[in-house]
């Protein structure tokens, strides 16, 4: 059995990574797996272990880190979050092509621990950062400081853009998702 790829779907806070992999990942041609965070986080109601996250103490989270066992990680409001290796490499080793849907920082240390042809980078963009801002503000959900934080940090992730295999402007998800299916098709052919 092949191996599968891992594509690592990057981008700013905002730009609809969430969205646009949900859409990709119900092409049932491509044999898709998402890959599931770890965190040290507890979880929210209706979480399930291994379903939704990996939950897992501060102890048990730092055990993998000094053993090598996270692809990735990262801490974020007092919580550790990273992508466990051994799940990664068992869902590709099964012939699963693995998304991982994780910020720049994240994508950067995957990237540089890969690099073999079986990996692929897409950093999704907004049309702007103008464009970027109206779906923020049209959440409706943060405050006028969350959202200054939100388009800085946003402006920083772009920088990072040309790290990555492949940019994909996020016009629409439609759009967006066609593409993202047509790059991995031509990486499995």
């Amino acid at each position: 059995m092949k191996k599968g790829l891992l594509i690592i779907l990057s981008g700013p806070s905002g730009v609809g990574k969430g969205t646009i992999r949900k859409k990709v990942m119900e092409n049932t041609d491509l044999n898709l797996a998402y890959s599931i965070s770890m965190t040290t986080r507890l979880p929210r109601k209706g979480e399930i272990n291994g379903v939704d996250y990996f939950f897992v103490t501060k102890d048990e989270f730092e055990n993998n880190v000094s053993k090598g066992k996270l692809l990735e990680y990262a801490k974020f409001c007092e919580n550790y979050y990273g992508t466990p290796l051994d799940y990664v490499e068992s869902l590709r080793n099964d012939g699963k092509n693995v998304i991982l849907e994780i910020e720049t920082r994240g994508a950067r240390q995957v990237m540089a621990k890969c690099i073999s042809k079986d990996e692929i980078s897409v950093f999704l963009v907004p049309p702007s950062i103008e464009e970027l801002e109206r779906r923020i503000r049209g959440r409706n959900t943060e405050s006028e400081d969350i959202i200054q934080e939100r388009l800085a940090k946003a402006r920083h992730e772009m920088i990072h853009k040309d790290l990555y295999d492949y940019i994909v402007v996020n016009n629409t998800p439609e759009e967006a998702c066609n593409e993202i299916i047509k790059i991995i098709k031509d990486h499995l052919n």
